[in-house]
């Protein structure tokens, strides 16, 4: 049962309980995948059979791939506004993405005759995670695979988890489809991951896989990191609202909802300085959640949320800088003074006006952001997640000259001769 809590007056134990949220079960479930993946990468037919054969008669490795029939049946099947929104969507998605490109190349000389720059190459193949499951998300495949084809990827394939008769949910086959996949599989979890990491059962090999998951597909993430490289720990959603105490509960019992139908292991916090608003905002959450269509989610979910009472916004913007929160909503009266504030998010939703799911489906800003404290160092999914940056340089004679009684220095104090003596018989 959720509770309102004095922020400075948490124990270690319940602020690290806070703060941890997703850690403990990923450190539980690392071993279990990384025995998936081992079988995987063992005999992968025989282990694609034993996951996903019950799901359909006479099944065979080639039925995870998704046909082109099954696109069209998809499109025939979806609601005409439901495919004009996914358009809109994307329109928006690819506008925002595209002013990201940078300059393909540039050069300075940064000392007489040393000319060094630099220049960007998109990675060959990339696989994205599109979650399914408890519920089907459209939007994440247009959020992923958008960025990729604007940043140049030559191929996109997508996985996510089938239902009974390998069936994939027909609208995110719509929305891979506008975005532009090149290629979709009929794999979730683990599985998923690991045939685009290692290039099993039908599934091309990739360079980058990318999507947001479960804590099982965030746990593989981070077992094939190396093999491939990937976006960010993107796991369960989380949601956190700073609030000066002049909003309306109602709104604010709506964004917490909104976080918490998620996933079981989603999270939620309110940090308000105003203790009335958090409890009024507690009642109105207590209130709706015997009515919602995801109840037994929500319930879940709850036990990891939080509603606490700071003595002022400097102590909430620690704190939240401390969670490192995947969407930081800042309901206060002047939002945008208080960027300077921020420190570690995914993405920033300025002013009750901008509630997070409006940047989960709409504004074009990208919604495959770091969890569980990874904002700390990662970034949100962008063109950029997609580009390789290579440095090049180009010396004269002239140029080497100047340069060479530093480089045999440095190349000496590391015991390095061979490296002194490259230089030096060019000089």
């Amino acid at each position: 049962m959720i509770k309102t809590e004095i922020l400075e007056e948490l124990s270690p134990e319940r602020r690290k309980e806070i703060l941890d949220r997703s850690a403990p079960v990923l450190a539980e479930i690392a071993e279990a995948t990384g025995r998936i993946l081992k079988a995987l990468r063992a005999d992968p037919e025989k282990e694609m059979t034993r996951e996903y054969g019950h799901l359909k008669g006479d099944f065979k490795i080639g039925d995870l791939k998704v046909g082109e029939d099954e696109f069209e049946r998809a499109f025939s099947r979806s609601d005409p506004d439901f495919v004009k929104a996914l358009g809109a969507a994307a329109k928006n998605i690819e506008t925002f993405h595209r002013i990201q490109l940078e300059r393909p190349l540039w050069f300075t000389e940064v000392s007489p005759g040393v000319m060094a720059g630099r220049m960007t190459r998109p990675v060959a193949a990339a696989g994205v995670y599109v979650p399914g499951g408890r519920a089907s998300y459209p939007s994440s495949a247009l959020m992923t695979v958008i960025p990729a084809k604007v940043a140049g990827v030559g191929k996109v394939v997508c996985c996510s988890p089938p239902g009974e008769n390998l069936e994939i949910n027909a609208g995110t086959l719509v929305a891979a489809k506008i975005a532009g996949a090149d290629g979709f599989f009929k794999l979730g979890g683990a599985w998923a991951v690991g045939a685009m990491a290692y290039g099993l059962a039908g599934v091309p090999k990739v360079d980058k896989v990318v999507g947001p998951g479960s804590s099982w597909v965030t746990a593989a993430k981070l077992a094939v990191y190396g093999e491939v490289d990937i976006d960010s720990p993107a796991g369960p959603s989380e949601g956190f609202v700073i609030s000066d105490g002049k909003n309306d509960p109602v709104l604010l019992a709506w964004d917490f909802l909104a976080q918490l139908e998620h996933d079981p292991q989603a999270a939620a916090v309110l940090v308000t300085t105003d203790a009335k608003e958090a409890g009024e905002v507690l009642a109105i959450v207590r209130g709706a959640v015997p009515s919602l269509k995801r109840r037994e989610i929500v319930e879940e979910s709850s036990r990891g949320a939080a509603v606490l009472v700071a003595k002022d916004l400097k102590s909430a913007f620690a704190f939240s800088n401390a969670y490192a929160p995947e969407h930081l909503e800042l309901a206060v009266e002047d939002p945008l003074s208080c960027l300077s504030m921020v420190e570690n998010a995914g993405s920033v939703f300025l002013g009750l006006s901008t509630p997070i799911p409006a940047g989960d489906y709409a504004t074009g800003t990208n919604h495959v952001l770091p969890t569980g404290g990874a904002a700390r160092a990662f970034s949100g999914l962008s063109v950029d997640t997609f580009l390789k940056k290579i440095t090049f340089q180009k010396l004269t004679r002239e140029g080497l000259a100047g340069l060479a009684p530093t480089a045999e220095t440095l190349a000496a104090a590391e015991g390095l001769e061979c490296h002194a003596k490259a230089v030096r018989v060019r000089v």
